[in-house]
């Protein structure tokens, strides 16, 4: 598992078996608002709860009903070899049964939550119950070669075959030591190159090869990979042995070798010149050339040596091409540790306008995988329960560089860093200013060049204008523009430039900033330049609080647009000259033609497909 369980009671009558399972996990404890007293964090909504921790990817032990799980995570299945483990305990904690999950940990997460609580775990996965193995899910320090062959070679044991062990490290494979003998299938377990794989032959490699890497800036991505398959290959070492791809940090961006490592499949390790620079009596060659180039005496070599430590030797010297160099580093026992750091991530996410349900799964599981949460603190604070337990640094209103440049600089030191925004991140957020810091030089008030070599991934949101629309209708039917009346760092010649040539062309537009406690004559500026160029009566919405308890939806004619109605949470939407209001029992819908009436009336010939959306 990925991540650490989240505990979740829902009762009272659970609580002390929760609070168990929470210590014996070293787990938070969630408990529902008014039914458990003691947690780490509360919510309201056990559906809604479950929902959202299984949407960001979070393993879920709820001390509660199975059928409360099943109804919550239903809607949202769909790929199985991607979804977190999902564990059902009985109130009394006589009972753990993995609900999902049981190839991605759940069956021995019940076995361990059953073992703390004296209880049984009702696995019912096949190979578990039959076999008590399941092949798919080796330990930890152990790869599965072909796991696409796992499911072959399971049906044959489970019809009543066996399986003989063999490869020169089958004695340390004790997971597979009650395997039934026969020769159904073959079980090889060793770190060596097999090319008789198949559901008859599974191949088990304990991690022990650390691969150490480096290259000139820009190295074409198949020279590297070209050099360490012939490494592998020379030392006859199969890539399911592989634990993981270490470099200096220098290279902490460089394409060839974050393609290398997504290739293997395996971490990317860095370490700065000085960690590398301690591995220097263990070298076979040592370059004064390296040293003078980036502060150490060998890369490659060095990176091997470095996330072995003591417990390893190299066992490969550096081998070379024009621009990169590999070796391998080898350790008598499978690694589970992981030294040096990861690349610095920052992941710019925009939640939506608050609701939960508005919030994509993508921004859910990027908010989950990160150590540190930074942004305005309303905006953490509407992420409830996700936000439990992480560190977070809140900025106010006004601090958006200094915000940005945190997150970054964070992010350099390569932490997992999200920088939460409201609505989506790159409409009015800070995704633009993010890219705009690292465009700059270090010497023109950009950020540091740890900075500039952080993976930056981001997410689209719900946009405020996007929610507007839904509340609305379909105000967006046809084209459309946003314009933010804010200016602070837009002069107001080119906003009111802006107003004229989006009046003039007829467009649906959305305000955002449309006011602020000291701003207040823009929105009425607009509003009597729309008037030279559409009816008075064109509809306008006015949405505040967009996904919250709060929400206040209402229509006015554009001449009696008021800003005295309209406050920095709200987004006020100025339909075009054809937009208008369908009169529906519950109340009025915008709306905006895009011209299917001439069809539907018969004025227009039959539109051509691809444009019919």
């Amino acid at each position: 598992m990925a991540l650490t369980p989240v505990v979740v009671a829902l009762n009272a009558s659970g609580l002390a078996v929760a609070q168990t399972i929470a210590r014996a996990l070293d787990a938070p404890l969630h408990g529902r608002t008014g039914r458990v007293l003691q947690a780490d964090v509360f919510f309201d909504n056990a559906l809604d709860h479950a929902r959202d921790l299984f949407a960001a990817g979070v393993p879920i032990v709820g001390v509660c009903a199975s059928g409360i799980l099943i109804r919550a995570v239903a809607p949202l299945l769909s790929d199985k070899t991607q979804e977190p483990p999902v564990v059902s305990v009985a109130d009394d904690g006589s009972v753990v049964v993995p609900l999902l999950g049981g190839h991605r940990g759940a069956n021995r997460l019940a076995r361990n939550i059953a073992e703390a609580l004296g209880g049984t775990a009702a696995v019912t996965t096949a190979g578990d119950v039959s076999l008590g193995v399941s092949l798919d899910e080796p330990p930890e320090g152990w790869a599965l070669a072909n796991p696409q062959d796992a499911k072959g070679a399971m049906a044959a044991l489970l019809s009543g075959g066996g399986a003989a062990l063999a490869g020169s490290e089958a004695a340390q494979a004790t997971w597979l030591a009650d395997m039934p003998a026969g020769d159904a299938v073959r079980l090889s377990c060793d770190m060596m190159q097999q090319s008789d794989l198949g559901a008859h032959h599974l191949h088990f490699a304990p991690k022990r090869v650390t691969v150490g890497v480096g290259c000139a800036r820009n190295c074409p991505p198949e020279e590297l990979a070209e050099l360490v398959r012939t490494a592998l290959n020379e030392a006859g070492v199969c890539d399911a042995a592989v634990h993981s791809i270490n470099t200096i940090s220098l290279k902490a961006d460089e394409p060839a070798i974050l393609e290398l490592a997504q290739h293997l499949n395996v971490p990317l390790r860095l370490f700065s010149a000085e960690e590398l620079e301690a591995e220097a009596p263990r070298l076979a060659t040592p370059s004064d050339v390296v040293f003078a180039e980036v502060g150490c005496h060998g890369v490659s070599e060095g990176a091997a040596l470095a996330q072995l430590g003591s417990e390893g030797e190299l066992w490969l010297q550096k081998r070379k091409t024009a621009n990169a160099t590999v070796a391998l580093g080898l350790t008598d026992r499978p690694l589970t540790d992981l030294r040096g750091a990861a690349r610095g991530r920052l992941s710019v996410v925009g939640i939506g306008p608050g609701q939960a349900a508005w919030r994509t799964p993508e921004v859910s599981r990027l908010i989950a995988d990160a150590q540190e949460l930074v942004g305005y603190g309303l905006y953490i604070d509407l992420l409830g329960p996700l936000a439990a337990g992480k560190e977070r640094s809140d900025f106010p209103l006004g601090g958006e560089e200094a915000r940005c440049r945190y997150a970054l600089e964070q992010a350099g030191l390569g932490k997992n860093v999200a920088l939460v925004c409201s609505g989506d991140a790159g409409i009015y957020a800070m995704g633009a200013l993010v890219f705009e810091l690292l465009d700059r030089p270090a010497d023109q008030m950009g950020v540091s060049d740890a900075a500039r070599r952080v993976d930056v991934v981001c997410s689209p949101g719900v946009s405020a204008l996007q929610g507007a629309a839904a509340r609305a209708g379909a105000p967006l039917g046809h084209d459309f523009c946003t314009i933010s009346l804010s200016d602070l760092l837009t002069p107001r010649a080119d906003i009111l430039r802006r107003l004229q040539a989006a009046a003039e062309g007829d467009f649906v537009i959305a305000f955002y900033n449309p006011v602020s406690k000291t701003r207040r004559t823009l929105l009425s500026e607009a509003r009597d330049i729309l008037l030279q160029h559409r009816p008075a009566d064109t509809p306008v919405m006015l949405a505040s609080s967009l996904g919250r308890p709060e929400e206040h939806i209402r229509y006015r004619r554009l001449e009696d647009l008021q800003v005295d109605e309209v406050d920095m949470l709200t987004v006020v939407l100025i339909g075009s000259s054809n937009s208008r209001l369908a009169q529906l029992g519950e109340g009025p819908r915008m709306f905006t033609p895009r011209g299917y009436a001439r069809k539907i009336d018969g004025d227009l010939a039959p539109m051509k497909e691809g444009n019919g959306k």
